[in-house]
């Protein structure tokens, strides 16, 4: 009985932490150069960190990452290990470029209804402002970060 009233109490506080936090949620990432859609990401949280997956590229679905393996872009975590910090963002985790297949460092939060997400490294960075959108009808209710990068 105590085992159940504990996974009851995790749920519901894993519950309430993600209708708080506006950075959780589906975005749909724009391309710096043209202004076009590129794709959609989900950022979402697992075991107190959190991570974003490629849900959908809107350009080339068949586009490749230039990682090890060459996995397709297409339901691959590019962010991973983001905790919050003490200046309202979240950090400390990494991006990967999945065009050069660099890692950045990485910074997330929300401005204005938008999210930010900066990448850097040596302290040298860019930002990019992704939109909100709506969950896709065909994304899982859950998910868990895969080690791809």
């Amino acid at each position: 009985m105590r085992k159940i009233l504990l996974a009851i109490a995790f749920l519901s506080s894993s519950f309430v932490s993600r209708a708080e936090n506006p950075i959780l949620g589906f975005w749909k990432t724009i391309d710096d150069e043209t202004g076009e859609a590129k794709s959609i990401v989900r950022v979402y949280e697992h075991d107190g960190k959190v991570y974003g997956r490629v849900h959908r590229v809107l350009t080339d679905r068949t586009a490749k990452a230039k990682i090890a393996g060459a996995p397709l872009i297409e339901g691959l975590d590019i962010i991973k290990d983001l905790t919050p910090s003490s200046k309202g963002k979240l950090e400390g985790g990494k991006v990967l470029d999945p065009k050069n297949g660099r890692a950045y460092s990485c910074q997330i939060w929300v401005e204005d209804g938008k999210l930010i997400m900066r990448g850097s490294l040596f302290g040298i960075g860019r930002k990019q402002v992704w939109l909100p959108t709506e969950a896709p009808v065909d994304a899982p209710e859950k998910i868990v970060p895969d080690p791809k990068f």
